[in-house]
């Protein structure tokens, strides 16, 4: 019994400090987030994906960033780029908190916080899974303080 209560205590208190990180600190603890980070450092949007509450991350992996073509992701990372790079993370992130199990099947456009022109994203669930403007959910429901990550295949580049 007492090895019972221990072990559940062990993993109520798991539980509680996997949820006792925000979108950033969790995105850093799974470690295949490198090239997402350091992007939303530039951009200026690091601070926001820790302190916004109730937000869906669609995040690419490393893997996802070294599929662009070669020197994307360098070119993305200049100071006279910025507009561009905040224009491209934001497009990747929606302003309410989306659960797998909320998603319908069938296909919907689901608004991000892109500012300007494509400000949509086509989320489509089938029985092959869910793909999100053609990049495919790895990963759904990474739970963080302040939302959920939903890693992603590819990264998701707004039409304009």
């Amino acid at each position: 019994m007492r090895k019972l209560l221990l072990a559940s205590a062990f993993a109520l208190a798991t539980a509680t400090a996997a949820h006792s990180a925000n979108i950033v600190e969790t995105a850093k603890g799974a470690g295949t987030f490198n090239t997402l980070l350091a992007a939303a450092q530039a951009a200026g949007l690091a601070d926001a994906l820790a302190t916004t509450d109730n937000l869906t991350v669609f995040a690419p992996t490393d893997e996802a960033f070294a599929a662009l073509p070669e020197g994307t992701v360098e070119n993305l990372l200049k100071p006279e780029n910025k507009d561009q790079l905040v224009a491209i993370l934001s497009y990747h992130v929606v302003p309410q908190k989306i659960m797998s199990g909320q998603i319908s099947d069938g296909s919907a456009e689901v608004a991000t916080l892109k500012g300007s022109g494509d400000k949509t994203i086509t989320v489509e669930k089938s029985a092959s899974g869910v793909t999100v403007d053609g990049a495919n959910v790895v990963t759904a429901d990474v739970e963080a303080d302040n939302g959920v990550i939903h890693v992603i295949d590819k990264v998701i580049l707004p039409s304009d």
